[in-house]
């Protein structure tokens, strides 16, 4: 069976991949300790599921990595697991205050753990990113440089998966109801958003 895609959708999924890659030129430029890289992914996964929210970090880390950050290529498994997990959370969503909390959790520690595996083997902990200085101290203690890695990792994805949350809650419930329609007929019932 053929997958089809509605131009608004791929018109979407292009706005999502624009949306990491600004966001993570910003964190570059500023060397901040978070990416910001994941708006877009967490977007497309709130609002069309698993299948759809894989490819905007696919396509930006591809994006990024052939144009301006070599480093962005070898992050794109990190990438499409962050869409199939956010897709997965934001079908748990409720309306407590601790749920961003909590699904920032959720989608921290399995795409951490795949991300420090990659800083720490085919990078030696240094990357482009802000976090690396972090990484280089701790890596001098007994925790080595995976743990390094890992601990790093955890802290820095924890705080840009739940901005990335907040950031993504917040724009759906600004967007009117005839957008949110366009978007995904069911989001218009929503009423959480």
């Amino acid at each position: 069976m053929k997958a089809k895609f509605s131009i608004f959708q791929i018109c979407m999924i292009a706005l999502s991949v624009v949306l990491n890659i600004v966001g993570g030129q910003i964190a570059l430029l500023l060397r901040l300790p978070i990416y910001l890289d994941s708006i877009g992914t967490i977007f497309t996964g709130a609002v069309y599921g698993p299948v759809l929210a894989m490819l905007p970090s696919l396509l930006s880390g591809l994006i990024l990595g052939v144009t301006s950050d070599i480093y962005s290529l070898y992050y794109a498994p990190v990438g499409i697991l962050l869409g199939l997990l956010s897709s997965l959370v934001w079908k748990k969503r409720s309306s407590k205050a601790s749920w961003p909390f909590l699904a920032a959790f959720v989608i921290t520690i399995p795409t951490s753990l795949c991300s420090a595996s990659i800083t720490a083997a085919l990078f030696g902990g240094i990357t482009s990113s802000g976090s690396s200085i972090l990484v280089q101290l701790l890596a001098k203690t007994p925790l080595g440089l995976t743990m390094s890695c890992f601990i790093v990792q955890v802290m820095t994805d924890y705080l840009d998966r739940l901005l990335s949350i907040v950031i993504v809650l917040a724009l759906l419930k600004r967007l009117p109801k005839s957008m949110l329609h366009k978007i995904n007929p069911a989001l218009k019932e929503d009423k959480d958003i």
